[in-house]
């Protein structure tokens, strides 16, 4: 899996945080081969195939892994080795044969967005970057660079900079600070110079802000605005507009696009934002009608397993909507019982009472027997092991 294909701009966001629970000696193994791979091709991977970096996809995602494992206590690896290879990836803009600024990081850190009359899928580039500088702060604030740590803490929020408030939408910018007109939130033209979004729509793009969930909903003017908008994605018209739209946008709800991966995490936000319910029986129209036990009953490509591992987090009732943070946001179990086997040989088990089609909604919830009402839970306290019940209603 590791030496043939690594698909991170799928897998940071559930596959490759699975991983790290069920096998954290392999995600350790993982850490070592990235460093190998930056030793000989200067830059850590972001979407290699057949064992050779090919960049057929943007961001640098191999953050989000590296500060995802050290999190979680995963060590056995050179940490300050592979944080330096963090900082210089980053900021690489080119990579052996590919002589020019395809990856648009030189303007990223000169007007603090991407252009869009620069860069082709600008705004999605800018968006990712401002998770993947969130990452690496992360690290330095667990490494103790505290310099660097305010450096990037400071990228990791200039996705405000494509933000408009008139349209309460993410829209391309061009580098003398005007918006791309004319604008249209349905539009998708596939990797062609007026495309701002990678395989997406400004619909789906919008709400990729995993690291902040706060200061995106400040910036519709709080919760009940931004809960308007989530209600609204999921109830427009799906209708895709444009000549050459990206045949990657499927599994559609509204324009909701579980299809593929940039929109996995949206459904969680209800439940940050105060509306777990609506999280609740979200989920579960998701897993009524986007996958099936049939061969073609998947909605989109399983891209590397990033597809079912979402599958999985959401069977019991949680999801890394922010890997980084080290805690899984709630919504609600679809099997009755799961159980997972740990490395140190305990089991954490899952359990979903009353569960059934009518019984979709969480009604309470306990961890070993104790009343739990956070809307996270922690990585830690899944590795100690025990039992996670959910009372349905």
């Amino acid at each position: 899996y590791f030496a043939g294909v690594l698909g991170l701009w799928d897998t940071f966001r559930a596959q490759n945080p699975l991983i790290a629970i069920l096998r954290p000696d392999v995600t350790r193994d993982l850490m070592k081969t990235l460093l190998e791979h930056y030793r000989h091709c200067g830059q850590l991977p972001i979407w290699t195939l057949a064992g050779v970096e090919n960049m057929c996809m943007i961001g640098y995602h191999s953050m989000p892994l590296v500060a995802d494992a050290y999190c979680k206590g995963i060590r056995g690896y050179d940490a300050e080795a592979l944080y330096e290879a963090m900082k210089a990836s980053a900021n690489r803009d080119t990579f052996g044969y590919f002589l020019k600024a395809f990856r648009g990081t030189r303007y990223y850190k000169q007007y603090e967005y991407v252009p869009c009359d620069l860069e082709v899928t600008s705004v999605s580039k800018t968006l990712e970057y401002c998770y993947d500088d969130w990452c690496i702060a992360q690290m330095a604030r667990m490494l103790g660079h505290r310099d660097d740590y305010d450096y990037y803490i400071g990228r990791a929020g200039w996705y405000k900079n494509l933000f408009d408030q008139n349209l309460n939408f993410m829209r391309g910018r061009n580098s003398d600070g005007s918006w791309r007109t004319p604008f249209d939130p349905f539009h998708s033209n596939h990797y062609r110079p007026d495309d701002d979004f990678c395989e997406g729509t400004s619909w789906q793009w919008t709400f990729f802000v995993p690291h902040d969930g706060k200061g995106l909903m400040n910036l519709f003017g709080g919760r009940d605005p931004f809960v308007a908008k989530l209600d609204s994605l999921f109830t427009v018209s799906s209708e895709i507009h444009g000549d050459n739209p990206a045949p990657d946008i499927t599994g559609l709800i509204g324009q909701y696009a579980h299809g593929n991966e940039p929109s996995h995490h949206v459904t969680y936000l209800y439940t940050l934002a105060g509306r777990p319910e609506r999280t609740q029986e979200l989920i579960r129209e998701i897993f009524d009608t986007q996958y099936k036990n049939k061969p073609d009953g998947l909605c989109g490509n399983d891209d590397c397993g990033q597809m079912s591992a979402w599958y999985m987090f959401s069977a019991m009732g949680f999801y890394p909507v922010d890997p980084v943070s080290g805690d899984y946001v709630f919504g609600a179990p679809q099997l009755p019982k799961i159980v997972l086997h740990l490395a140190d040989g305990k089991t954490f088990t899952v359990i979903a009472e009353n569960l059934s089609k009518e019984h979709k909604y969480v009604d309470s919830i306990t961890l070993n027997g104790e009343p739990y009402t956070k809307n996270t839970i922690s990585h830690e306290d899944i590795l100690k092991g025990g039992t996670l019940v959910y009372k349905m209603k």
